[in-house]
């Protein structure tokens, strides 16, 4: 009853009068049918299960890194238990890393109490048995000797008292971090039948907890081993798996394990996979490094304590162990801290001392070079804890989370590919090192592991044909093809156009000489450019985007009109600061397409490959499809029909106000499949799924990508509207096909019901993986498998329609298969047609004269993404993200627009 409905003392007030009778022939309505009757419940989506597999292409035996699994044991249960952590006094365990510590001496010292029981615990609040434990509630204390804390001080003096606040706390308590209170609840109990349910394509929720379980085993054994985690991949201390990578950064080697379900049962994925980690040793090493100086004296000591936060040092002579907070205001000889003076027991207030001269004089310890240098904080803010920063070493195997530079990356990548027979001998060997049959959980599970490969029938899809310049036919062989003495199928004219030179030395006369000689051979009419625009030197040390309007002023005062594009010549290939203003400034302002390159190595293929990129942005075509040109594709060439390539692009790890791009590109000009448009907008930091598919902002205006996309389609198709849609999405994980489906699908058939609500398009959805542990290998040959291999059997889900396909020639390292899965189809493709589909859009890409790795659309995106993200580095921070840097949380951050393209460049391949 409402607390209005009482009197002054807490009794009934007057009750209002009766309702008024009924009368005995109406017929009630539900209060929420009669409020929303116009919504429809809408039925959630789920993705599609196979509808067969495919039998074209020549077959081959193939081996995969999926080791076939045995569970006896499908009659227990799992049973799930929270795991709470406090200290003596009831203050919870916020800090990480204690966790696993802590369970281990809980299972050391209360064995008969969890009646003998082996459990698997996640390292943090989660802890899976085999059967229940005696009572849904336990609790336990457990005391820790020699805990790593920033309260376990190293610099304490000899008659061990404190040298600041932090040590007179530490002394009031003295064991406060050392006796832990452990409670376990039950949470949970899981079935292991769902694993076998989930095997003959019955899926739960019960099942994805049933495989976590047996992944969080292996995660635990691991942690056994001493290695570090990164999710489901784990890392060996041993030297042979470093490699430097510059900047005090490592590549290290280690692998991934994760339990799959699969056609042919459970198998265990083992791949090798590569993390960075921090340079053990000397922090002033590390530092001169991650910055390249030669000597401590030159560091930049605001960028040092970015880079240092949060990781791990051991200080001598103690050999404690600490998580670094930060660096001190002042140098080692200048910092202070009060020191307490006296004997043990009277007390005789403090002194301040230099941190330098109370490890100098107090503690005996010669510093060389630290007096000058700040000290290495490990307290708390208000109770700073410091350091000479000699003393400090950092501890191996600490992650580097930090975005890698195009050097390093390059180095990293070399240093990590592994030829397919070495990769197969070192996973092997991973498999016997790892020794999961000594494993008790696994034992108890009934699970047994095979040492073998697991054998799979691929099969090899024949390339397409494609079609040249002059009539011409060519059959790639090996995925590859060349144009030498070849032309395009669709050369454009190019008449008005300039160099722009920033900079780059080269012979700018010779180099746009043999532009336009190779040009010719291409078939393209190439005119001499209207001129060549050298920068002024007075400019060369100037801000990129001073330097890039001083070089328009030019431009305009030169040219008699726009030019068709404009050749930029820039002195550097990656990262050149020069790129992202000039690209901004050539389609939001200008509307001219623009071509830069870095004029280093010039040859004839070097410059066949530039002009591709330039026919294909000016409305030209290199090759197309023999089944394009008839057309004869199988459902695509006879209805009209919209590829769209979906894709997201997020800032680097930690910059949480930078935000993330979102890019759509659609084919146009039906029935072709080679050409594409692209619409990029910004979404907020580090959201996945795109929400600007359709905006409806008044009862007849939608703002959405899809709008724009599906009017070029129309107007470039004759005025058809695509009867099948097809989607290829890029970068969503297993956990977000649901959104994908859902959400995302949702929006676009609202902009098609926006245009026409009478049209209904039919749809399909496919997925696209690269980031993945399946890899295939040939039986019987030390090759990548051939370009066009395709596999759906044994390794594939057991229900879900998905298969894997190798479309490209892998040079160096062992080929990655993309991992196709298809979620939505309402055309009704067979199994061939999707994969023969699938294979075609590999080789469609205009940049290169190779079919590639993942369908065209979805490397557009990803392009068109990169390169309209350029133009946010380069904006003036007060405007996007800087007064706002405290805001993580996603949508909190203001998300900045980008600035639109002009209509003469919006429709091309400005991406390519």
């Amino acid at each position: 009853m409402d607390s209005s409905e009482l009197d002054g003392n807490g009794n009934e007030a007057s009750l209002p009068p009766p309702p008024p009778v009924v009368p005995p022939d109406v017929v009630p309505v539900k209060a929420e049918d009669a409020l929303a009757e116009p919504v429809k419940k809408k039925v959630s989506r789920l993705p599609i299960a196979r509808r067969g597999l495919g039998s074209k292409g020549m077959k081959i035996a193939l081996q995969t890194n999926h080791f076939k699994v045995n569970v006896t044991n499908n009659d227990g249960n799992f049973f799930h238990y929270s795991v709470a952590f406090a200290y003596e006094d009831g203050r919870p365990v916020e800090g990480k890393g204690f966790g696993r510590r802590i369970m281990d001496r809980v299972h050391e010292t209360y064995a008969s109490e969890l009646n003998g029981k082996d459990f698997a615990y996640d390292g943090e609040k989660s802890l899976f048995t085999i059967g229940s434990l005696p009572s849904n509630k336990l609790e336990f204390e457990v005391v820790l000797e020699d805990v790593v804390s920033n309260r376990n001080n190293g610099n304490c003096s000899p008659d061990g008292h404190g040298d600041n606040e932090s040590d007179k706390k530490r002394m009031r308590r003295p064991y406060r971090a050392k006796k832990f209170k452990v409670e376990i609840s039950y949470a949970a109990k899981i079935p292991m039948q769902a694993i076998a349910n989930a095997l003959r394509g019955q899926e739960s929720e019960n099942f994805q907890e049933a495989i976590r379980v047996l992944d969080i085993i292996l995660r635990q054994h691991a942690a056994k081993q001493g290695c570090l985690l990164v999710r489901q991949s784990f890392f060996h201390n041993d030297p042979r798996n470093f490699a430097e990578v510059g900047g005090g950064v490592l590549g290290c080697r280690g692998f991934h394990s994760s339990f799959r379900t699969t056609q042919s049962g459970l198998s265990l994925n083992i791949d090798v996979t590569t993390t960075m980690t921090i340079q053990p040793g000397p922090v002033v090493d590390f530092l001169i490094a991650n910055q390249n100086v030669r000597d401590p004296f030159q560091l930049d000591w605001a960028k040092a304590k970015r880079t240092l936060k949060n990781l791990r040092i051991k200080v001598s002579p103690s050999n404690q162990e600490y998580k670094i907070t930060g660096l001190s205001e002042l140098p080692c000889r200048d910092q202070t801290f009060s020191l307490k003076k006296g004997g043990r027991d009277g007390d005789d207030g403090t002194e301040e001392v230099t941190v330098y001269d109370y490890f100098v004089n107090t503690r005996r310890i010669d510093l060389r070079y630290s007096a000058e240098l700040p000290c290495i904080n490990v307290g708390k803010p208000k109770r700073p804890t410091y350091f000479p920063i000699e003393l400090c070493e950092l501890v191996s195997l600490q992650r580097y989370t930090k975005s890698l530079s195009t050097l390093q990356r390059a180095s990293l990548v070399e240093k990590s590919r592994q030829k397919p027979p070495e990769r197969m001998r070192v996973l092997s060997d991973a498999l016997k090192t790892s020794n999961y049959g000594s494993e008790p959980m696994l034992q108890n599970c009934g699970i047994s592991i095979s040492t073998g490969f697991t054998q799979v029938d691929g099969r090899v899809l024949p390339s397409p044909r494609l079609k040249l310049g002059n009539g011409e036919d060519l059959n790639p062989r090996n995925g590859r093809w060349n144009f030498s003495n070849k032309s395009f199928v669709q050369p454009i004219k190019i008449e008005r156009w300039a160099v722009v030179n920033f900079s780059a030395r080269c012979d700018v006369r010779a180099l746009v000489r043999d532009m336009i000689r190779v040009a010719g051979t291409k078939g393209i009419s190439m005119e001499d450019p209207f001129d060549v625009f050298e920068e002024s030197h007075q400019f060369r040390r100037s801000p990129p985007m001073v330097r890039v309007e001083k070089m328009f002023e030019s431009i305009q005062s030169k040219l008699p009109g726009v030019p068709q594009f404009l050749l930029c010549l820039i002195p550097e290939r990656k990262n050149c600061e020069i790129y992202g203003p000039w690209k901004k400034k050539n389609l939001t302002e200008y509307g001219i397409v623009s071509q830069c390159m870095c004029p280093l190595r010039v040859n004839d293929q070097f410059l066949t490959n530039v002009l591709m990129k330039i026919n294909a942005k000016l409305g030209g075509l290199n090759t197309l499809l023999g089944v394009e040109h008839s057309p004869a594709l199988p459902v695509v060439s006879k209805a009209p029909t919209l590829i769209l390539g979906m894709d997201v692009s997020h800032g680097s790890p930690g910059q949480s106000d930078i935000p993330s791009i979102a890019a759509v590109v659609s084919s146009r000009q039906w029935p072709l499949i080679s050409k594409y448009r692209a619409c990029v907008r910004t979404q907020s930091a580090k959201v996945e799924m795109i929400d600007n598919l359709f905006k409806k902002v008044s009862d007849n205006e939608d703002e959405g990508i899809i709008r724009e996309l599906l009017l070029d389609f129309y107007v470039s198709s004759a005025k058809r509207k695509p009867d099948n849609i097809i989607i290829f999405r890029d970068g969503v994980s297993e956990s977000q096909f649901n959104q994908v489906l859902n959400k995302e699908l949702d929006q676009i058939i609202e902009a098609c019901k926006f245009l026409d609500e009478k049209w209904e398009p039919k749809f399909v959805v496919i997925v696209a993986q690269k980031n993945h542990h399946t890899r295939f290998f040939q039986s019987g040959s030390p090759d990548n498998v051939p370009p066009g291999t395709v596999v759906d059997n044994k390794i594939c889900h057991p229900r879900n329609y998905d298969f894997y396909l190798c479309a490209h020639a892998g040079m160096i390292g062992t080929s990655r298969p993309t991992h196709y899965h298809v979620l939505h189809d309402e055309v009704g493709f067979s199994a061939d047609e999707l994969q023969e589909l699938v294979h075609s859009l590999s080789y469609v890409y205009q940049r290169s004269t190779t079919s590639i790795s993942v369908v065209a659309p979805i490397c557009y995106a990803h392009l068109a993404a990169t390169q309209v993200g350029h133009f946010l580095k380069f904006e003036d921070k007060s405007e996007t993200s800087s007064s706002h840097g405290g805001l993580s949380a996603a949508g909190a951050v203001p998300v900045p627009q980008l600035p639109k393209l002009q209509d003469s460049v919006c429709n091309s391949m400005f991406f390519c």
